[in-house]
């Protein structure tokens, strides 16, 4: 059982290319389910990935959850390069300026993890 979500500051509509979707997916399915991700060049942030879920955190303030991407609209999507919608929590004033960062070291990393 998974714990309840903090409540978020801010929450906005966004969009998951396909490319980056489907290689979280890949990821999930071949490393299991929860994955945990260091985001390179960030420090002790890191992302936990599950099917429902996306969550950044910092690892060194005790898993301080810094934004997720949470309610893929996946549901009846049949072709691979297609676009995901989701929803975007932030729950730390910073969590815009990383907003762009994350998902691209986040591909970046599992890229390299898929790899091995």
């Amino acid at each position: 059982m998974r714990a309840p979500d903090p409540t978020p500051m801010r929450t906005l509509p966004k969009t998951v290319c396909a490319h980056r979707y489907n290689r979280i997916r890949l990821a999930l399915i071949r490393l299991g389910t929860p994955t945990r991700v260091r985001l390179p060049d960030l420090g002790p942030l890191e992302m936990i990935l599950d099917q429902h879920r996306w969550l950044c955190v910092d690892s060194s303030r005790d898993g301080l959850p810094l934004m997720a991407w949470t309610d893929f609209q996946d549901a009846g999507r049949d072709r691979l390069d297609q676009p995901v919608s989701c929803t975007l929590h932030f729950y730390h004033s910073h969590a815009g300026v990383l907003m762009g960062r994350v998902p691209e070291l986040l591909d970046s990393a599992l890229k390299a993890r898929l790899a091995q």
